[in-house]
């Protein structure tokens, strides 16, 4: 299996910036996309960021040109820069990992979640 473990988030001002991390670990063979999703009260949970083994990115629309998803494959972590941050970005955001294991099943795994909170 696959433990994904977030960094915390935290409490930022309104035009600030917060960098969030994830670290991967087990007994994975491969870990193939990772990604941001994220909830905020009563909305549905979406797809931030995502970014694939090569390095291929995608982002919603709302995020772009703000946020910015890395992955250090020799480590086997994933990260996101956010900057310019709204208060609409407040949300518990989760790290995801698309992984493929020793035994040839490939699901996608969650973090624990972590509170971001924009306000003044």
């Amino acid at each position: 299996q696959v433990q994904l473990v977030e960094s915390r988030g935290g409490l930022v001002q309104p035009g600030g910036s917060l960098r969030l991390s994830c670290a991967a670990s087990g007994r994975f063979f491969v870990i193939n996309t990772m990604g941001w999703y994220r909830q905020a009260p009563g909305k549905q949970r979406e797809l931030v960021a995502s970014i694939t083994r090569s390095g291929t990115t995608d982002y919603e629309d709302s995020v772009k040109g703000r946020f910015t998803v890395s992955r250090d494959n020799a480590k086997n972590m994933v990260y996101l820069q956010m900057n310019s941050l709204k208060p609409e970005d407040s949300a518990v955001y989760y790290c995801n990992a698309d992984s493929t294991l020793a035994n040839g099943s490939r699901n996608k795994y969650w973090g624990q979640g972590t509170q971001v909170t924009v306000s003044s």
